[in-house]
């Protein structure tokens, strides 16, 4: 068990369940609050719901699924690239500037695509919303978060993230308004209900804590001697360049341990119906009553990443949960009573939300808060490969052999395997940080 004191975090505790000075409520805490509400309406009204949008376009237009398929390729690209570029304009300018602008971009896609009449429409206006999804999504929520908690970082995140697992409740709606009113109205309407309570909701967001006379978890000011000193700073230790983080083991184990937990988390997202149905003899309602268990237990995983990862290792938590991905995965393989494929749904989506918030805290822990944003970017890419590869290697083994076991299991072994890298990916020593 590991606690590291940085910025802010050296004075007595915060009072309270989130109280700050004086005991009112820590404004990080109703940062908190609103980017877990943009997590909500990305997740239902996006993320979660691109299938029941390919299902419907499909239905309609006639296109394949690979093309249709190439809308989920495009946001998973463009995420990853935009990252280090998102990063640097975290860290230089603030995030509530390019959040509150892409929150603008995300609603315009949304009503660009209810207007599309061709596949390179749909393409154009996926790439809109794929810009707009990205700078205002979790990348530049969780850099601008990890800026005001250290104690509670772990909490903080997990709380966001409680946002994304409650937009898959949302999810029934969507597939309602679809059915009821038509694809072209529902997206049309989804953007501008982006924009008319997505705007209010950047708005809550803030840059560094010591810029808006805060501190770093609400931590009293310094008295005597070093009430001088601007809020949030400190002697103690200091944070890593983005060219320092990248010279170390941890940035490049716990990169590749993203990678690995993401190849897994992809596989499944893209093909684990698809196996259910056509591997295990279940029909679709019944998978995706499977898909929903799964998010519950998402939902409890994330609590309880809140409750215990400020209180353990962050990297032996994600390693553990790495191993839970592969039991979860082999449970699905090889069911051979239902009571599998409910335990893979349980196992599974409870590692997903344990493990999720850890892994900007983990980076923020090790990295600092300086170039954190820059920092999470480069990862990003990395981590990229796996989110690719995971649907490919699913999607190639059972073409080449009928079925998904062989691929399954090869992603249930690799998911194995990247739990060592977040075992090796202990602190990075103190020497070659700069001061804040």
């Amino acid at each position: 068990m590991t606690h590291r004191h940085t910025s802010g975090s050296a004075g007595r505790p915060v009072d309270g369940a989130g109280k700050g000075r004086g005991g009112r409520i820590f404004y990080g805490w109703w940062m908190v609050a609103s980017a877990c509400g943009l997590q909500f309406m990305q997740s239902g009204l996006l993320l979660q719901s691109l299938g029941a949008y390919i299902a419907v376009l499909r239905e309609e237009f006639g296109w394949s699924k690979t093309a249709l398929s190439g809308a989920a390729v495009i946001m998973q690209m463009e995420n990853a690239l935009l990252g280090p570029i998102q990063g640097w304009i975290a860290d230089r300018f603030g995030p509530r500037g390019m959040i509150r602008g892409a929150i603008v971009v995300f609603g315009v896609g949304f009503i660009l695509l209810s207007r599309v009449e061709s596949l390179a429409g749909f393409y154009g206006a996926f790439l809109v919303l794929a810009l707009g999804s990205a700078l205002s999504g979790y990348f530049p929520l969780t850099v601008t978060l990890v800026q005001w908690f250290e104690r509670k970082r772990a909490r903080a995140l997990s709380s966001m993230q409680l946002g994304f697992a409650a937009g898959g409740m949302a999810v029934p709606a969507v597939a309602w308004s679809l059915l009821s009113f038509g694809w072209r109205e529902t997206a049309f309407a989804s953007g501008v209900l982006i924009i008319v309570l997505g705007l209010p909701l950047a708005s809550m967001l803030r840059g560094r804590p010591e810029d808006h006379g805060e501190t770093v978890d609400g931590e009293p000011l310094p008295s005597g001697p070093s009430a001088g000193v601007a809020a949030g700073v400190s002697n103690g230790p200091r944070d890593y360049t983005t060219k320092e983080a990248l010279r170390t083991p941890a940035f490049w184990f716990i990169s590749f341990g993203h990678g690995f937990a993401l190849l897994t988390v992809s596989a499944v997202n893209v093909h684990a119906i698809t196996h259910m149905k056509e591997g295990l003899g279940y029909s679709i309602p019944t998978a995706a009553l499977v898909i929903g268990i799964m998010t519950f237990s998402q939902f409890g995983g994330i609590l309880l990443a809140g409750t215990i990862g400020d209180r353990f290792e962050k990297r032996l938590l994600s390693a553990g949960c790495m191993v839970l991905h592969m039991v979860g995965l082999v449970f699905l393989t090889y069911a051979a009573v239902f009571g599998m494929v409910i335990a893979f749904a349980v196992v599974h989506g409870l590692a997903w939300g344990l493990r999720g918030p850890l892994m900007g805290a983990i980076r923020a822990d090790y990295f600092g808060r300086s170039s954190i944003g820059l920092i999470m970017g480069f990862s990003s890419m990395v981590a990229l490969v796996g989110q690719v590869s995971g649907p490919m290697i699913a999607g190639i083994l059972a073409d080449a052999t009928g079925n998904y076991r062989a691929g399954f299991t090869v992603v249930a072994v690799l998911s194995g395997l990247g739990s060592a890298f977040f075992f090796f990916a202990k602190p990075p020593h103190a020497s070659g940080r700069i001061s804040r």
